[in-house]
Order: C-alpha cells, then sequence, then structure tokens
C-alpha cells in the first residue's frame, strides 16, 4: 500500500482540559492573526484570557467536548472502507495532530499522501494553515512522500446537492415559501480579504449556485439571504452579521444553513443552535430550524472518495 489519505481541519478541544490548548494554538497561528510573534503572543494572550471561561461553558453546555473529532473518525473510516486505504485525521489546533498520523505513515512505507481538506472554501486562515502544518512536520521528520492536495470543491456540483439536500431535509414538509432560508459562512478580519483571500468570492459563489440549484429542484424560500458567523475583537470582518440579520429580519420564520462547515462543531450546534436561536426567539421568530453539516452522510462519503479517486488515478 502506497498511498495515504489525510483529512484536514481545525479540529475542536476534546475535553475541557484542551479548551485552553485549542485557544493558544489557534491564536498562535500566524495565519489567523499575522503579526510578529511577540505582538502575537502578546494579542492572543489578551483573547484567551478574555474568552477561556467562556469558551469552556460553552463546551460544557455540549457536554464537555466538541463533537467534531468523534464524526470525522467516523467519516475516515468510511471512506477508509470502501477505498481500501488508509485514512487519517490531522487537527490543527487539538490532537490528533498531524504528527501523529505522518508517522504513522512514515512507518507504514507511504509514498504518496493525499490532503483533504475539510473546508470547501479556500483561505489562508484554513486550508493554507493546515497544509503548512503537514508540510512543517514532514521536515521534522525527515519524510519525504509525495504530497498532493485536494481543490476546493465548494462549486462542484455533487457537493452543491448534499448542501440543498441537507436543507430540504431541514425543513422537512414544510412550505419553503414560507422560510426565510440564511446562509451562514464563518467570518473572517477584513484585513485577510484584502489581502488577497479568495474565501469570500467563493462563499459568493457558492451561495449563488446554491440558490440557483435549490430554484431549479423546485424549492423556493421566501428570501435568500448570506451572513457571517463567529466575529472575534472590533476590527471589520466581513459583513452582515447574522445577529444583526437577525435582529433586521425580513420574515419570523427562518432556517439557517451553516454553508462554510462541513463537520459540526460548537460553531455550528452552539453558536447557531443556541446563541443565534435566543436572539431570534427574543425577537420574536415562530420558527427557527437549523441544518446539520453534511458529517458523515453516506452522500458525503461517495463525494469525498470520488474525489480521491480522481487523485489516484
Amino acid at each position: 500500500m502506497s498511498t495515504g489519505v489525510i483529512l484536514l481541519n481545525m479540529g475542536g478541544p476534546n475535553s475541557l482540559d484542551e479548551v485552553e490548548l485549542f485557544l493558544k494554538n489557534m491564536f498562535d497561528d500566524k495565519n489567523i492573526l499575522p503579526l510578529n510573534k511577540p505582538l502575537r503572543k502578546f494579542v492572543a494572550s489578551m483573547i484567551i484570557k478574555k474568552r477561556l471561561n467562556e469558551a469552556k461553558a460553552n463546551y460544557e453546555a455540549l457536554g464537555g467536548k466538541s463533537p467534531l473529532t468523534e464524526i470525522s473518525q467516523s467519516l475516515a473510516k468510511k471512506i477508509e472502507k470502501r477505498l481500501n486505504l488508509p485514512v487519517r485525521l490531522a487537527m490543527r489546533y487539538v490532537p490528533p495532530f498531524a504528527n501523529k498520523a505522518l508517522e504513522e505513515f512514515k512507518k507504514m512505507g507511504i509514498k504518496k499522501i493525499i490532503l483533504f481538506p475539510m473546508y470547501p472554501h479556500y483561505s489562508t486562515t484554513t486550508t493554507l494553515s493546515s497544509v503548512e502544518d503537514i508540510e512543517l512536520r514532514l521536515k521534522e521528520l525527515n519524510y519525504t512522500p509525495k504530497v498532493e492536495v485536494i481543490e476546493p470543491y465548494y462549486d462542484d456540483l455533487e457537493f452543491i446537492k448534499i448542501q440543498a439536500e441537507l436543507i430540504k431535509e431541514a425543513l422537512g414538509d414544510k412550505n419553503p415559501k414560507e422560510f426565510d432560508l440564511i446562509v451562514s459562512a464563518h467570518s473572517l478580519p477584513m484585513s485577510i480579504i484584502f489581502s488577497g483571500d479568495p474565501y469570500e468570492k467563493q462563499i459568493n459563489a457558492n451561495f449563488s449556485a446554491l440558490k440557483i440549484y435549490l430554484q431549479m429542484i423546485g424549492v423556493e424560500f421566501k428570501n435568500f439571504t448570506l451572513a457571517y458567523q463567529s466575529k472575534v475583537g472590533k476590527d471589520d470582518w466581513l459583513e452582515p452579521n447574522l445577529a444583526d440579520t437577525l435582529r433586521h429580519p425580513k420574515s419570523l420564520k427562518a432556517l439557517i444553513f451553516p454553508i462554510s462547515f462541513t463537520i459540526d462543531n460548537s460553531e455550528t450546534i452552539f453558536e447557531l443552535g443556541v446563541e443565534h436561536f435566543e436572539i431570534a426567539k427574543k425577537i420574536g421568530f415562530s420558527e427557527y430550524i437549523l441544518s446539520r453539516c453534511p458529517n458523515d452522510k453516506e452522500e458525503f462519503v461517495e463525494f469525498i472518495s470520488n474525489r480521491l479517486k480522481s487523485a489516484l488515478a
């Protein structure tokens, strides 16, 4: 066996003890905070001091951990079974870290590694950060396999179909014409966008393609809206902000779809499912429905497997 697959993601705390580690590693990432190292460490310490207790409380409400690792492990096993190739995880900020998978692949004699970013849209803060981490760990291990990175798939029709099906599942037998579809993407600082990061353009393209496909299959919502979540700090970030969108509703029935996530995590289950639900409730929404992410659904397993088969050809 000469080829191995690694699924790349940021990761999520596997226990309350890992919450601080997650925050420290995330805000020490030069792609997240593009500052010189001393200043980055200072700013990171301020952010962590302010956010740690609240973050722990949020994860405690989720049962003491993020569901991301467990779902990702299930996904990896399903892909592995389908392709008969070793599939491992490499989380950026908490275990399982990249070095674990790479050490295992080196011992197995793997000559080619295919990296599959669990981020549909490319950003320096996500895909680039994860790929650079892999490159660094390979150097540390003196391991030189051929490495191939799967391209962004936000505009792949099969992926758009999966997103549309998730929206239909969340809607159930309700009439979409009575609902606003609010597509929520993780926000980014405008300074990163202005530096040339393609994330916003790819989010807009994904949003447009999803809207067109839903209309093609006869799923017509009252309104289609794109909003951004998870802003940190006072700098300018991508807008409109989801909380502001909910506070100025076009309709009091909304279905929220997390377009930039493929695996459910605290930012979908807690931020969208609890915090923003509370905002909607106070405003007087009569219905607030949250769609799940693709997670380890068989359709997503098949989609990833087909993408990987193309790289294997």
